[in-house]
């Protein structure tokens, strides 16, 4: 059973998420899963304009993800950054590309599933999870979001990201708040449910 976690991240934020939700998907027994980043569209002279160098070069290890990784995968948990409510443009083309999977069925029954992150915490992240579902849904896939058995989302003595469609963080305006455990914490939980949602399904003949 294989587990494609695979996102974008440009301070580093959405990074750590998605390495907690795999940690999760590592939970479930049988569970094979692979961490990814969706190739790079800014030069490395953007990139040091906007103070993201270093956390560029933290992700470095981190293998690019190519179409053939996505065909592969039983189960894919997304993650981006929001720009203006959807993905980042990253995201969007790197899914753009995936044009000849969607003509092949080759996503259909597979388990789909997002994380986000926003500067301010009414900053869209539901809109981009639910946005995002979009694609997914076109290429057949089973959407999966974080029940509310994770109570982590229903606290209000905290600023916090999570609901029901996703695990989410607040980056803050500067990047300067990093995912709070409460956070990292849903992350996990989502990673663990996709993989016990992907075994369900494995050997499934769906479409």
């Amino acid at each position: 059973m294989k587990i494609l976690v695979v996102y974008y991240s440009m301070y580093g934020h959405v990074y750590q998420m998605m390495q907690a939700a795999a940690e999760g998907a590592r939970t479930v027994k049988g569970a094979e899963v692979t961490l990814m980043r969706v190739p790079e569209t800014l030069p490395g002279k953007v990139l040091a304009e906007m103070g993201a160098v270093e956390a560029q070069k933290a992700q470095a290890k981190v293998k690019v993800c190519t179409v053939e990784d996505l065909a592969a995968a039983d189960a894919v948990l997304f993650g981006t950054p929001t720009r203006f409510g959807n993905m980042c443009g990253q995201m969007r083309q790197f899914l753009d590309s995936t044009g000849d999977l969607w003509m092949k069925g080759s996503m259909i029954g597979k388990v789909g599933s997002v994380i986000a992150s926003s500067a301010t915490q009414h900053g869209g992240q539901e809109s981009t999870i639910l946005s995002f579902h979009t694609t997914l849904l076109h290429h057949g896939m089973v959407i999966a979001g974080l029940p509310y058995s994770f109570q982590g989302q229903m606290g209000v003595k905290e600023m916090t990201g999570c609901s029901p469609y996703g695990a989410s963080t607040i980056a803050g305006g500067k990047g300067e708040r990093v995912p709070s455990p409460n956070e990292l914490e849903g992350a996990k939980f989502q990673g663990r449910y996709v993989a016990q949602l992907a075994e369900r399904l494995t050997g499934i003949k769906l479409g």
